[in-house]
């Protein structure tokens, strides 16, 4: 009697993917508070260590830890503007609005870029907004010299590590404020907070306070948060298309990335290496991703990069979009 193998499920595709991620797109608020305090009591330990009489070096530990724990706060902080936490929490959306403008990142210009991010992810034409520039090599070839330049300096890596200027004070509070004050007020409101935190400190703590407190967190929690946001986006392997052949899963799984992290930087992210579930479906909490990924079969061999130095090179050496390759590719020999 011959015996009948059963069939393997056929895997799932386009919206019946997001509709297996469903289920976990729930916000346990008990979760959710915890690590919320936790993260902002280790904060303001570490606040603490820049101002306490420690010796010097252990100052400056405390100040790289605070802006470390500032990524981790922004990701939270971001889950929250997803709704994906605590999303009918007045005192939550409150202390978020607080942070956003704490970080130079208000809630108005983020959540209206980034929600825009989420919707045209990989398009060649409207990803611009809440992301970084895409040109394909015949645009880049036929595009004016200043606009070359400014294409390959927002790209570069320098404006990437200085962050804290280029993407946040110039890019989420300066330029949204002057373009369109009366939406983006808040814009000008962390501009003069962050600048009334810088004079208070002086005052305090001389110019050791300022850098130890303010500069070195901001500028450790904007460069990772930069570049993250950039390898997330641009890789080797990475995917865009023109809209007639966009769709939202297709963006999601061959143009976000999974940046492989240990347990320290997988804590410290706070998961946000799972970037292409998070694409899938953004209502699910940080803290469920991993779950996520083991449950679904379909997104267990994602498209990959990692902080390794070589895969941080390899991501900044893209720079245009090679419609006859489809792959990224660098400028030399344009």
């Amino acid at each position: 009697m011959t015996t009948l193998k059963p069939h393997a499920p056929r895997a799932k595709v386009g919206t019946e993917l997001i509709l297996a991620t469903k289920p976990f797109a729930t916000d346990d608020t008990l979760r959710s508070w915890w690590v919320i305090l936790s993260t902002l009591a280790l904060l303001v330990i570490a606040f603490a260590g820049t101002f306490a009489p420690l010796p010097y070096a252990a100052r400056i530990a405390s100040s790289v830890i605070a802006g470390l724990l500032l990524v981790r706060f922004f990701v939270i902080y971001h889950d929250q503007q997803h709704h994906a936490i605590l999303p009918r929490s007045r005192i939550a959306g409150g202390l978020m609005r607080v942070f956003g403008i704490l970080a130079l990142s208000p809630s108005s210009v983020w959540r209206s870029s980034h929600n825009h991010h989420h919707n045209h992810n990989s398009k060649l034409r409207g990803s611009h907004i809440g992301s970084y520039p895409i040109m394909t090599k015949d645009q880049f070839r036929r595009s004016p010299r200043g606009k070359r330049i400014m294409y390959l300096f927002v790209r570069h890596p320098l404006t990437i590590l200085f962050g804290y200027v280029f993407m946040f004070l110039q890019g989420m509070c300066i330029y949204p404020f002057f373009n369109h004050p009366r939406e983006h007020l808040d814009c000008l409101v962390a501009v003069i907070v962050h600048l009334a935190i810088s004079v208070t400190l002086c005052m305090l703590g001389g110019w050791q306070a300022l850098v130890l407190t303010q500069l070195i967190p901001h500028f450790v929690m904007d460069a990772l948060g930069s570049y993250l946001f950039y390898a997330q986006h641009n890789f080797p392997g990475v995917s865009f298309s023109d809209k007639d052949g966009w769709t939202y899963e297709k963006a999601a799984m061959e143009s976000s990335s999974y940046m492989r992290t240990g347990r320290l930087f997988g804590w410290l992210t706070a998961n946000i290496g799972y970037h292409h579930i998070h694409h899938l479906n953004h209502r699910i909490p940080f803290y469920r991703l991993p779950e996520v990924m083991a449950a679904i079969p379909e997104l267990q061999a994602p498209k990959t990069t990692s902080l390794w130095p070589w895969d941080i090179v390899r991501c900044l050496r893209l720079k245009v979009w090679d419609v006859e390759t489809q792959r990224m590719v660098g400028v030399r020999g344009l």
